[in-house]
């Protein structure tokens, strides 16, 4: 059989696994209880305890992915003249969970936060297998909806597989980033050839694993139906203990948050799954790709101390990155999720580099250190709490790595 036959074959079989799981979806629908309506009335319930006004609307990509794409936004202090801040969320989320950080970021400048095409309340089309295909396609709604919200400049935060492709956006259209911000970003270091024995990974968790390789990421949770709700709750209780401070009184708005967002069509996951050789590690690492990124980006990158994603790969961007700015950071008792586990902190570091973004001022030299920080006392526009038809985010310890432009070398 000749290589463009299996090459087809291949994909027919790919194909064939996203057929079933999403015929098997549609039928699990009639009886779990998820509508896009669930979600919108999650999400107002979220948002509603900020005390900065909101504005959320659908902005019109045109046919990028599909006929006719559209990305739900958020957007607060659109007045101020600032330099906007853009939040890409991560794997599952949507933008209810930068929830902590939307009102710290909002007092000084423009905040503008989007589902993912393919996640939470936007379109949700059917993207490429191919691996670079897929990051494109996504990297490039981005630069659409820039281009629709007529935004010159951002500042671009992305959380997890949003700093993925946040970076990969940033290398691409380096005219519009001002500062980059990854917040322990996915898809970064290369797979470990060793890894099961490096981890110690048990043979029946790798047979796990290589069973529901086919799947998306969050299939067990729409595996549930009714049930997947009190599945995210009892499989993940340190959600709702990050965010029941801010939604005090209604805790498992948060797990209902999060089951509707992955209880829709999982067309981001499947866009994931194509990027991911498997759940840890990207098919096209970035890191190998960090030194065509443009030297006068700044870039932050935050890392959580307990999170699961290897912070080694800051020091690798500090290697191949010598004469730009970076500024590496690891917050002391967060995890994966570093912006909802540290929250002041992580706003702290994220408004410095705004601040940083504003004044153009990256020379000042700054070396490795440990720091202590202490906190002071269907289509729709939705404005805080109100609706309108329209079409159209204790004391902690950080270590801190860091490498000014031009770089310094660091001392102890």
């Amino acid at each position: 059989m000749s290589s463009s036959c299996c090459t087809s074959v291949r994909k027919m079989e790919t194909v064939s696994e996203e057929s079933k799981e999403s015929s098997w979806f549609r039928g699990w629908l009639q009886w779990s209880p998820t509508s896009v309506t669930m979600l919108r009335a999650a999400e107002k319930k979220i948002l509603s305890c900020l005390k900065s006004a909101y504005r959320g609307w659908y902005v019109d990509i045109g046919p990028l992915v599909g006929p006719a794409d559209k990305i739900w936004t958020i957007s607060l202090n659109q007045e101020s003249t600032k330099t906007p801040i853009l939040l890409l969320h991560g794997l599952g989320s949507g933008v209810a969970l930068w929830c902590l950080n939307l009102d710290s970021f909002a007092a000084t400048r423009p905040v503008y936060a989007i589902d993912i095409l393919g996640f939470g309340r936007s379109s949700r089309p059917t993207f490429s297998h191919d691996a670079l295909v897929a990051e494109r396609q996504l990297v490039n709604s981005i630069e659409e909806w820039r281009r629709e919200i007529q935004l010159d400049k951002i500042i671009l935060l992305g959380h997890s597989l949003g700093g993925f492709l946040a970076s990969s956006y940033a290398i691409h259209y380096p005219d519009r980033v001002k500062h980059l911000i990854l917040a322990d970003p996915w898809g970064f270091p290369e797979r470990p050839a060793d890894i099961a024995q490096r981890y110690s990974v048990p043979l029946w968790v790798r047979a796990i694993v290589y069973v529901t390789q086919p799947f998306n990421p969050f299939w067990a949770v729409r595996a549930a139906g009714p049930f997947g709700q009190w599945v995210i709750e009892k499989a993940r209780p340190d959600i709702m203990k990050k965010f029941s401070s801010f939604v005090s009184g209604d805790v498992n708005v948060i797990p209902q948050y999060i089951f509707q967002c992955n209880a829709q069509n999982p067309t981001g996951e499947a866009a994931f799954r194509a990027m991911a050789a498997s759940f840890g590690w990207a098919k096209h690492p970035m890191i190998h790709r960090m030194d065509t990124l443009r030297k006068d980006i700044p870039i932050t990158v935050l890392y959580g101390s307990r999170s699961w994603v290897d912070n080694a790969s800051g020091e690798l961007i500090l290697e191949k990155r010598p004469d730009s700015y970076v500024n590496v950071q690891v917050i002391t008792g967060a995890g994966h999720h570093v912006y909802a586990d540290k929250a002041e902190t992580f706003n702290r570091h994220v408004i410095e580099a705004c601040i940083l973004a504003d004044t153009g001022d990256t020379r000042k030299i700054l070396s490795m250190q440990t720091k202590s920080s202490s906190p002071t006392d269907e289509l729709e526009e939705e404005t805080s709490n109100t609706e309108s038809e329209e079409n159209i985010s204790a004391t902690n310890s950080t270590n801190a790595i860091s490498h000014p432009f031009p770089q310094q070398k660091p001392s102890s």
